[in-house]
């Protein structure tokens, strides 16, 4: 007799594993990294001396502007940063089922918990029960591992807004010094 509630265990356990499906394939760890550069826009504050300034004084007054510009709006366009399109996001490798894993311990665990006749059916119960709760526990995860990546996109998001809102600010604020000291400004 215990013979054959093995052989039926062993007759749903393989059967069942012919039923799970597999999830769909993910790609390894993967480095992800923005799209390729855009060209390089750079925004130039042109100063034209308008009262016969010299090199030397317009070089002053650009300095000069510039630490202020910076004190103002607390940007400092020479500091070197990361710019946009080359930030580097590192993801993590996906994890494996827990499908299989489940469905097996739910087919032991209900052949262990049914009567010695009814263990091949209490082990069917067991494995379809087990497969909804490993398929419930990979959706979990798949919905918990989405809502990290957006909250970091919205943070990177955020962060480019920031600074180019910044950036500017210091642009207004050095055409404003400039052009307060006698320099006409483009």
């Amino acid at each position: 007799m215990r013979t054959l509630v093995s052989v039926l265990i062993l007759t749903a356990t393989a059967a069942l594993g012919g039923c799970v499906v597999a999830p769909p394939a993910r790609p390894p760890a993967v480095v992800e990294s923005a799209p390729p550069p855009a060209p390089e826009q750079v925004t130039e504050v042109v100063a034209y001396p308008a009262q016969g300034q010299s090199e030397q004084q317009l070089d002053r007054d650009r300095y000069e502007c510039h630490v202020w510009a910076v004190k103002q709006t607390g940007f400092d366009p020479s500091v070197a940063g990361v710019p946009p399109h080359q930030r580097v996001r590192v993801v993590a490798g996906p994890q494996p089922s827990a499908v299989p894993g489940s469905a097996f311990t739910g087919a032991v665990l209900g052949a262990i918990v049914s009567r010695p006749r009814d263990a091949g059916i209490g082990a069917l119960i067991g494995a379809v029960a087990g497969t909804a709760v490993g398929a419930a526990s990979d959706a979990s995860r798949a919905q918990a591992q989405q809502q990290v990546v957006d909250s970091q996109q919205a943070r990177i998001d955020a962060q480019t807004s920031a600074q180019e809102s910044q950036a500017s600010n210091y642009r207004r604020a050095v055409s404003a010094c400039l052009s307060g000291r006698g320099y006409t400004v483009r």
